[in-house]
């Protein structure tokens, strides 16, 4: 019976495309979702719930769901759809940070399917003449490569709590490769705007018309391309990528650009390993968090900020510039110790247990001034430390989504996944997938004042990222929300305020994500133009902040869970939606 089910899956899929017609009218009808917020209604279910950055894709792991799959099912689905509907941020030619909960085991388990630098690289591949490379300069070709770790990730978590076949997952997206899927105002927007990809002669060929123009929004776009990498992938699984002809066409994009070329070889794809790491889980008033540990910063940093927040009665403030100050000095305590001290653990001992110390985070809380801004925070002395490294690099992640998942039986997914910079290295493969950029999340320098710094290049490293998949739950241990969000650097701030605004200011999800954006990255106060947080602007700065009002587009997806079912929020400043049955 259930494969039955399954062989009907490309035809459900098309049947559910329909239905999402209303959500499709609007993405086409509103084209300032690229810079701006959009309307979304709050999403409800009773049984399972996928959030994604495109409906398309949200369809796609409802579908599966439905099919009685499991939420890595579902999440590898929206993945695969996401590389042709999203392709400017994730795809399988970059990497992503997976965090899941076993409702029948009780455990969180944290998968790193993170880029890492070829064999061949050295701590100087981004410096030109004794200075670091221009960022533009690093990204556009070869150099900036990583080897890609998404479809590995994707066949591990699939290994571990994968219900239905591999090849019926991938369904959903070869039927749209092969048939086509309207063009979005985004991404025709982000195409107008792209200066470098155009260069690129697949993609040019892809994206563009023949007079340069990008595709217009509702033109059908097909990739027959990706319909044949994705053929051998639902046959071969992920060997088809890491190794043989796709493998080699990868090399060839990369170490044949006429002017960066990298240095990725076959060996480093066929040695590319998943790592399972350690949760980073704490406390937040009667909440538990679980996230991603390093490479990712974001669990240490947003756990940091929250604990630094608990202290302060968040409900009764409400939002406004009060908490705003709070929020944004929590920001810049949290990101000094994050620049100092956080990047790959398989090359430094990163001090994750002193970090998180509840002790060590109430000792920052007290350099916080209710009445002034701090400035520029210092890093602390945390417990089990280890000194003489530096780790200042922030990473750029704006190629980047995030998908929530939860199924039927209870089981979660939170998923960020990213090729780094938009469009990541603008190199398009034969395959009909884009490459990532992912290396230009290292340092560029790889030394700081004469000490080595920890995030510098070095072989078989991976970068470090601020993505920030997350789990949350109630006093009881019950699941009580799956939470994420696309942005660089500044996913820490969306993610921590999604947080806040959902635990404390009692918002639903929907609410949460759509929130105006505001906080530090030991910098600046960040508040985001055209939102509530604009009016705080006069306030902060009497507070001695130096505030820039700045365009902030997370992608946040939020599942919270509740006696009823579940209530969905897919960030209105892109185009998903939160659905389920």
């Amino acid at each position: 019976m259930r494969r039955h089910a399954l062989l009907l899956l490309p035809a459900l899929l098309l049947a559910s495309l329909a239905c999402q017609a209303p959500a499709l009218a609007q993405m086409q009808a509103a084209p300032e979702a690229a810079t701006g917020r959009s309307v979304r209604s709050l999403g409800t279910a009773q049984r399972y719930m996928a959030a994604a950055a495109n409906p398309l894709a949200a369809s796609a792991g409802r579908e599966i769901l439905r099919a009685g799959g499991s939420a890595v099912d579902a999440a590898i689905a929206v993945q695969l759809v996401l590389n042709l509907v999203e392709p400017q941020s994730s795809g399988i030619g970059g990497g992503a940070f997976l965090v899941h909960w076993d409702e029948a085991a009780r455990k969180v388990t944290t998968l790193d399917g993170r880029e890492t630098a070829p064999a061949a690289a050295k701590p100087d591949r981004f410096m030109k003449d004794g200075k670091p490379m221009p960022f533009r300069e690093a990204v556009v070709g070869g150099r900036s490569v990583g080897v890609p770790g998404t479809l590995k990730l994707l066949e591990e978590a699939h290994r571990r709590w994968g219900k239905l076949p591999f090849a019926d997952l991938v369904a959903p997206a070869l039927k749209l490769a092969e048939e086509g899927f309207p063009v979005s105002p985004r991404l025709n927007g982000l195409l107008a705007r792209e200066k470098d990809l155009p260069k690129n002669a697949l993609a040019a060929a892809y994206f563009y018309e023949p007079d340069g123009k990008p595709r217009a929004v509702g033109t059908i776009l097909k990739n027959p391309a990706f319909a044949a990498t994705l053929r051998a992938i639902a046959a071969k699984g992920a060997d088809a990528f890491y190794k043989g002809p796709i493998a080699e066409d990868i090399v060839a994009t990369v170490t044949g650009h006429p002017s960066n070329p990298g240095d990725i070889a076959l060996a480093d794809l066929a040695a590319y390993r998943v790592e399972e790491r350690e949760p980073v889980c704490g406390a937040y008033r009667v909440w538990r968090l679980c996230g991603m540990g390093p490479p990712s910063s974001g669990a240490v940093a947003i756990q940091q900020m929250l604990g630094i927040l608990e202290g302060q009665d968040l409900r009764r403030m409400g939002p406004g510039a009060e908490a705003a100050h709070w929020f944004s000095e929590a920001g810049r305590l949290a990101f000094a110790d994050r620049n100092l001290y956080l990047a790959d653990p398989g090359f430094l001992s990163v001090p994750v247990t002193g970090l998180i110390d509840r002790d060590y985070i109430r000792s920052r809380a007290l350099l916080v001034n209710p009445e002034r801004s701090m400035g520029r925070a210092k890093a602390g002395d945390p417990p089990n430390k280890r000194a003489g490294l530096l780790a200042p690099s922030d990473g750029i992640e704006h190629g980047t989504s995030h998908i929530s998942i939860v199924d039927a039986a209870g089981n979660a997914v939170a998923m960020t996944t990213t090729i780094e910079d938009g469009f990541g290295s603008r190199l398009m493969t034969k395959g009909g997938f884009l490459l990532n950029n992912e290396l230009t999340d290292f340092n560029f320098a790889p030394e700081e004042d004469g000490k080595p710094v920890a995030n510098r290049v070095e072989p078989g490293k991976r970068p470090r990222s601020s993505m920030a998949p997350t789990l949350v739950f109630d006093a009881f241990g019950r699941l009580y929300a799956v939470v994420g969000s696309p942005g660089g650097s500044q996913i820490i701030g969306y993610v921590a305020k999604s947080l806040v605004a959902l635990l404390d200011w009692r918002m639903d999800p929907q609410q949460a994500v759509d929130f105006g954006n505001f906080g530090s990255r030991n910098g600046p106060t960040e508040l985001e133009k055209g939102t509530e947080a604009e009016a705080w602007k006069a306030a902060l700065e009497a507070k001695g902040h130096e505030v820039r009002l700045l365009e902030m587009t997370s992608g946040t997806q939020a599942i919270v869970k509740t006696p009823e079912g579940f209530l969905g929020g897919a960030d209105g400043r892109r185009e998903g939606v939160a659905i389920g049955d």
